[in-house]
């Protein structure tokens, strides 16, 4: 398995500081969420006429773009033609950079629709989204996010959407901690559909001034009470290889460890984990 992280992560660095620590820390790539001011990356020249550059950039520092995170929601009917828009400019730009996998949400309103309509939705969202150009060198991986969370919700929109270019990004920092998931639990709905991870740890703290509304706050992974590194052991023991990514949420919780700590914390946990 390879480790990257998400610019989700280190909002102020700009890329010669991404190349720079990202060797410096020992990752094997990097997953764009953002660049310094702006969140969607294909809206930027040096994703797009200058990716060529960029790319090269990483790849003298040893890196790979793992990914590239978008704001696609396959679920929202009403989104589909911004949906089609970003996903020919995330086309474009993860061939440039040679990213393979490209980051969607489920989404949708459950206060208007069925979550069997909005499952229908997404399979038409995803068919239109895989008959554009170069669609189909990507995989398009909903995150186990928002309305499609738990095994039982994630199964039903794989299952509505069959297609191989289309998988599940298991975010194993949601689902125990929003589902009450054992990690067992949601590999046994996603299994193979499973073509990416984020990791993140957490603590149950209520009252805590760094808690989130729902009680929980952010930790390093490992200092934390998510079955991260049982979710990783079951991964590798059904032949994952692909990336574990370090999704540090820095750009939407300001208060948070800076990325020159927090990276570094990640990788060297990581590799303790991957080494047992």
């Amino acid at each position: 398995m390879k480790i990257a992280f998400t610019t989700l992560g280190c909002p102020q660095w700009d890329l010669d500081t991404i190349c720079r620590q990202a060797q410096a820390f020992g990752f094997d790539g990097v997953d764009f969420r953002g660049y310094l001011d702006t969140l969607d990356i294909t809206t930027l020249p040096l994703f797009t006429t200058q990716a060529a550059e960029v790319r090269r950039r990483l790849a003298d520092a040893g890196l790979a773009v793992s990914g590239i995170s978008t704001s696609i929601r396959v679920c929202e009917a009403e989104a589909l033609e911004s949906n089609l828009e970003e996903a020919r400019r995330t086309i474009e730009a993860a061939h440039a950079l040679g990213a393979e996998n490209a980051r969607v949400f489920g989404g949708g309103d459950l206060n208007r629709r069925t979550r069997e309509e909005l499952a229908k939705t997404g399979c038409e969202t995803v068919e239109r989204i895989l008959a554009l150009d170069g669609a189909g060198d990507l995989h398009w991986l909903f995150e186990t996010h928002d309305n499609w969370i738990s095994a039982q919700h994630c199964r039903m929109l794989l299952d509505a959407i069959p297609n191989p270019n289309f998988g599940a990004l298991w975010d194993i920092g949601h689902t125990p901690r929003v589902a009450g998931e054992p990690p067992a639990e949601t590999y046994a709905a996603l299994g193979p559909r499973i073509g990416y991870t984020h990791l993140k740890d957490a603590v149950y703290e209520p009252g805590h001034p760094q808690a989130m509304a729902d009680g929980w706050r952010y930790v390093f992974p490992g200092q934390g009470q998510l079955p991260l590194a049982e979710a990783i052991h079951l991964l590798g023991a059904h032949g994952y290889t692909g990336w574990l990514v370090f999704e540090h949420e820095k750009r939407w919780h300001p208060h948070l460890p800076e990325p020159e700590e927090a990276f570094p914390a990640y990788a060297n946990w990581v590799r303790g984990v991957l080494a047992a």
